[in-house]
């Protein structure tokens, strides 16, 4: 069983940066796909970027684009969410997940494990 824990959320001004991290434990990690999504109260929980198992391919969310990095390092079982130029929009949990197939899907329905999720605010 893969367990998923987030770190690094926090509350920040628009504008700036945070930097979240997701650690597995359980095996498997290398050849997992790898993703972040994010909700906020009463809305749906929404794709924000991916990574393949070995970190050649990744895709994201068009209003992130530009903004976000996500990144893995096999080595220490853990993915890596880089977040500049925060704006107020997103503002959400943000949830880690792990895909049993390598490839990378821009789909929560595809995600086999889940990590509990951190809070990130941006205040205007």
């Amino acid at each position: 069983q893969v367990q998923l824990v987030e770190s690094g959320g926090g509350l920040v001004q628009a504008g700036g940066s945070l930097r979240l991290s997701c650690a597995a434990s359980g095996g498997g990690f290398s050849t997992y796909a790898m993703g972040w999504f994010r909700q906020t109260p009463g809305k749906e929980r929404e794709f924000v970027a991916v990574i393949s198992w070995s970190g050649t391919s990744t895709m994201y969310q068009d209003s992130v684009k530009g903004r976000f990095t996500i990144s893995r390092d096999n080595r220490k079982n853990t993915v890596y969410l880089q977040m500049n130029s925060l704006k107020p929009e997103d503002t959400a949990v943000y949830y880690c997940a792990a895909r049993k197939h390598g490839v990378a899907v821009p789909r929560g329905d595809v995600f086999d494990y889940w990590g509990q999720g951190t809070q990130v605010t941006v205040s205007s």
